[in-house]
């Protein structure tokens, strides 16, 4: 059963922001914890977020504006994605980005500032300055976990100042697809809230909860399903410099947190040392543990609850719906290996390609609609129309939902290669290494891999005359490309098979060059 509190809390999510969930919550209460410096409280949290905004309009920036920001994982990086978001559209970039990435990324998301910790050498501060983008500098202040002081130049005053409102985006983020150009997804504080709630239901969090946060705060995941869904219960999260699989069990130990939330090859990693720090696990004060962003193997879930003695959920999420579309319920509900569980926020249902929902048993493409959905990608009509039907969003990923409405996810109907949660556009690849000038022909693909799930591959067809190697090949993309990006197989062919109709296919293709495992 749901507590009163979160009860009510769903009937008014439509009015919720990231400030009023904060401003609802015990002013005393912990909210944000790190190692070695004393908890910042939701009241503090509150008042330092309103200093925040009044600092950010002081710098000419306000509502609907795009700041950017590259923070190292930690208490700093939680309060700027909650403080900054409240007044104006924060866009959370991945640090280990090359230059070249941080230039497309401003520019595309029509950056107004970027903000970056004090004395920070990341090459987003050069991108900035090529395009002429203020830079805000981020400095820890206090001894309290998270609290910073921004530092700029002034500015006109905005043209909308002040706290933002449910209907103005909290942030944005980038999602890969299998064009070149990967697409902007904008969610408004009611979309974040609503998820964030709805994740808090779920695992029943309450204000005494206390998440240990391991996954990247530039991501979905550790955003709303960590972070934010902690806020909205009310409870605490202990903002890690991210996952260390040396360091967990001491996290375990010190934190004493009741539940955390990773994708499988952490979950993996963690198993692989449970048994050296037995005593750890026996005096863990988990409740649970959970599960997202990619499929987690049911001999994984198995393996996890036999291990710590915890229910453990496997959620569903994606960047277009704030993150959690549907989870397996904790006990005594039932939860079934090898289904992602039932919705638990939106609505979900199955589609054909004509549009017609479809009953239960039957496989088609997932879809959802709800309070935590996208309206829809920004400045990109055409990804829109293909998108949406009849206001449901289509997901791309293929599925069925049996007797009791547990959804099971059967396969990808998109070209997106997800490489341990970390999604990969093929194409964005397949231009770098056509930028190669021994390279005449790439189609990049996802290959099985028994951890990750997929990894990147590439068959290439080199020019006429030219002798590079894997290696060379390997290398040019690394110099360009995140290393998360960088194909881990190259395959040199004479030529790259083709589909009936001449077309080249990316799915399949793996097994075709007999690198299906």
């Amino acid at each position: 059963m749901l507590s009163f509190c979160l009860r009510r809390e769903l009937k008014r999510m439509t009015n919720l922001t990231v400030r009023r969930l904060v401003d609802k919550n015990d002013a005393e209460a912990p909210a944000i914890l790190a190692e070695a410096q004393h908890p910042l409280s939701h009241g503090q949290l509150g008042q330092h977020i309103d200093a925040t905004v009044l600092a950010l309009n002081q710098f000419g920036i306000g509502r609907g504006d795009s700041v950017a920001f590259v923070l190292p994982n930690g208490p700093l990086a939680a309060s700027a994605f909650l403080s900054l978001s409240c007044g104006a559209t924060c866009a959370p970039l991945n640090p280990s980005y090359r230059e070249e990435e941080f230039e497309f990324y401003l520019n595309d998301l029509e950056a107004r500032a970027l903000v970056v910790e004090e004395g920070s050498d990341s090459p987003a501060t050069a991108a900035a300055k090529k395009l002429n983008i203020p830079i805000l500098e981020l400095k820890a202040h206090g001894d309290n976990a998270g609290a910073f002081t921004l530092q700029g130049e002034p500015g006109k005053a905005p043209t909308k100042g002040g706290l933002a409102e449910p209907d103005d985006v909290a942030m944005v983020l980038h999602t890969s697809g299998t064009t070149a150009r990967p697409k902007i997804v904008p969610l408004s504080h009611r979309n974040v809230c609503a998820s964030a709630t709805n994740i808090a239901a779920t695992l029943r969090l309450q204000p005494q909860d206390v998440c240990l946060n391991v996954m990247p705060l530039f991501h979905i995941h550790g955003l709303i399903g960590a972070l934010l869904s902690s806020i909205a219960a009310g409870a605490s999260v202990h903002c890690t410099p991210g996952f260390n699989a040396m360091k967990f069990f001491a996290w375990l130990e010190q934190v004493k947190p009741t539940w955390y939330s990773a994708v499988p090859t952490m979950h993996q990693t963690i198993l692989a040392r449970a048994a050296r720090n037995q005593d750890i696990i026996d005096k863990s004060t988990l409740r649970l543990i959970r599960s997202s962003s990619a499929a987690l193997p049911p001999q994984v879930l198995a393996q996890l609850e036999e291990v710590f003695g915890v229910p453990v959920v496997e959620s569903y999420g994606m960047t277009e719906a704030a993150h959690q579309m549907a989870s397996n319920p904790l006990p005594p509900a039932p939860r079934k290996p090898g289904s992602v569980g039932p919705g638990a926020g939106p609505e979900v249902a199955v589609m054909d390609e004509a549009g017609t929902l479809l009953p239960q048993g039957d496989t088609g493409e997932i879809v959802i609609r709800g309070e935590n959905v996208t309206v829809g990608y920004a400045r990109n009509p055409e990804a829109n129309k293909t998108a949406f039907t009849d206001g449901w969003f289509r997901t791309g990923d293929q599925g069925r939902l049996d007797e009791q409405g547990y959804l099971y996810i059967t396969g990808r109907l998109k070209e997106i290669i997800n490489r341990g949660g970390e999604k990969i556009s093929p194409r964005e690849v397949d231009e770098v290494l056509l930028d190669h000038p021994d390279v005449a022909q790439v189609v990049v693909f996802g290959m099985p891999h028994p951890k990750l799930g997929e990894e990147i591959a590439a068959a290439v067809v080199l020019a006429p005359g030219s002798s590079a190697s894997e290696k060379e090949l390997r290398a040019f993309v690394s110099e360009r490309l995140a290393d998360f990006k960088t194909p881990r197989k190259i395959v040199i062919l004479d030529e790259i098979p083709k589909g009936p109709t001449g077309k080249i296919q990316r799915i399949g293709l793996a097994a075709k060059l007999g690198l299906a495992g």
